[in-house]
Parts: structure tokens; C-alpha cells; sequence
């Protein structure tokens, strides 16, 4: 369990609250509309420079880090990013929800998990690991917010199941999460069997052919039921003249 306290800077500036048309001049002038609130304070309008906001979002710690507000310049005080919006289409950074934090009261915050090792049930048994919750909500001091939380998965094979319960446990986090929640296990994909030319040509010639000699044989006695064409007259009469 990897735990990390990074100490950024964000520096904010009072704003009046508007309308979007207002919120769009600020981005005009490249900055980001957002507010401020928490401890116990009122909310507040502010502008933010959206390149020091991206740095928090993508440090190893992310939403999650703890950083020093300092609003107009004037006196610091500690915060961390709670909700934020992208631009849909060119993913810019469009508003941002800020929180004063007391260091002394505990939060409720989601971590990453991030599996560790190679399964058993993928080297042994040919199955796929899956991942399927990503994140455990907890509850610690903001000073002991894990960046992330290992879990093992070496011993897992089919039939086994990684839960939250079995995550590692540090005393100062409290998991608030189901702990029968699962985690990861191994799976079994179906493969889809492609016919190869080659099968499909041994299948053609394993088929029963068409039975021809039946059909021939049909048509001979359909022939030989059939009423013998009438002599012609000419004949007929020859004959009888030969008799005679």
C-alpha cells in the first residue's frame, strides 16, 4: 500500500458570480470559472489557472491530493479538488469544485486499486484475469489518503475470488465499501472456431454425394411402364399381305 502527501500550490482569485456569459469571458481569458467551500465557510466564487489544477489531476496522488489554496495571494490554507467538468468534445477543463480541508477530521475518499503479480490461473490455467471493482471508498486523515491500494493476486485461480475484505488493512484507513464486494478473478473466454480452407474442403468431401444411380434407375422404370408407341399403318398392312 503505497501512501503519499504531495504539497502543491493552487492559486485562486475572487470572482463575481455570473451567468455563463460570464464564465465563458473568464475562459476566455485563460482561466477556469470554480468555488470554493467547506470548514465551515461560506462558498466563493473563484478563477484558477487550469494548467495547476491538470498538475494536481495528474499527479500520483490525483484527485485525491491535498494542496495549499491561496486565494488573492493572501493567506494558505489546505484544500483538495472535489468535482470537476471537461469539455466533451476537446477535453479542456471547464469548471472545478474546490474543498477547505481540516487536517484534523477525517474524509471519505475512493483510492484505485491496482493489481500486483501474475495470477496463478493465468500461468497454470490459461484463464484471464479481471479486474472488477476498480476503486474502494475509505475513510482516513487527509495527511494518511493512500494513492493507491496493491492488492495480491498470485494465488488466485478459477473459482477463487479477490474481495475487498481481503484487501490489506492499514489501522489508520476505515474501508466503507461491501466487503463481500469482488475485487478480480479468473476467467474463461469461449475462442470462436474458424473454419480453415482446408476444413472446409474436407468437410465438402466427406459429404454423401448426390445419388445419381437412384435417379437413373427411376427414370428406367418410369421408361419401361410406359405404354409401347403404336406401329404405323403402312407396316401394319405389310405384314398382313406377308401372312396371306
Amino acid at each position: 500500500m503505497a501512501t503519499a502527501l504531495e504539497t502543491n500550490l493552487l492559486e485562486a482569485h475572487a470572482r463575481e458570480s455570473g451567468n455563463k456569459n460570464d464564465a465563458r469571458r473568464v475562459r476566455r481569458d485563460g482561466k477556469i470559472p470554480g468555488v470554493v467551500y467547506g470548514a465551515g465557510k461560506g462558498s466563493l466564487a473563484v478563477t484558477v489557472d487550469p494548467r495547476q489544477v491538470l498538475r494536481i489531476l495528474r499527479s500520483e496522488t490525483g484527485h485525491n491530493t491535498i494542496f495549499d489554496l491561496a486565494l488573492d495571494g493572501g493567506e494558505r490554507t489546505k484544500a483538495m479538488i472535489v468535482d470537476w467538468q471537461y469539455e466533451p468534445i476537446k477535453g479542456a477543463l471547464l469548471h472545478i469544485d474546490l474543498k477547505r480541508i481540516a487536517m484534523d477530521k477525517t474524509l471519505k475518499v475512493s483510492v484505485p486499486i491496482f493489481l500486483k503479480g501474475e495470477a496463478e490461473g493465468v500461468k497454470t490455467q490459461g484463464g484471464i484475469l479481471e479486474q472488477i471493482q476498480r476503486e474502494v471508498e475509505i475513510e482516513c486523515l487527509p495527511a494518511d489518503i493512500p494513492s493507491h491500494i496493491d492488492a495480491e493476486v498470485t494465488h488466485l485461480v478459477f473459482g477463487t475470488v479477490l474481495r475487498v475484505s481481503d484487501l490489506p488493512h492499514d489501522p489508520k484507513l476505515k474501508f466503507l465499501s461491501d466487503p463481500n464486494q469482488p475485487v478480480a478473478h479468473i476467467i474463461s473466454v469461449k475462442e470462436e472456431v474458424v473454419a480453415t480452407p482446408e476444413a472446409v474442403a474436407a468437410e465438402a468431401a466427406a459429404a454423401p454425394a448426390e445419388p445419381e444411380v437412384i435417379k437413373k434407375g427411376k427414370q428406367e422404370t418410369e421408361e419401361e411402364g410406359a405404354e409401347a408407341p403404336a406401329e404405323k399403318p403402312e407396316k401394319a398392312e405389310k405384314e398382313k399381305k406377308e401372312k396371306k
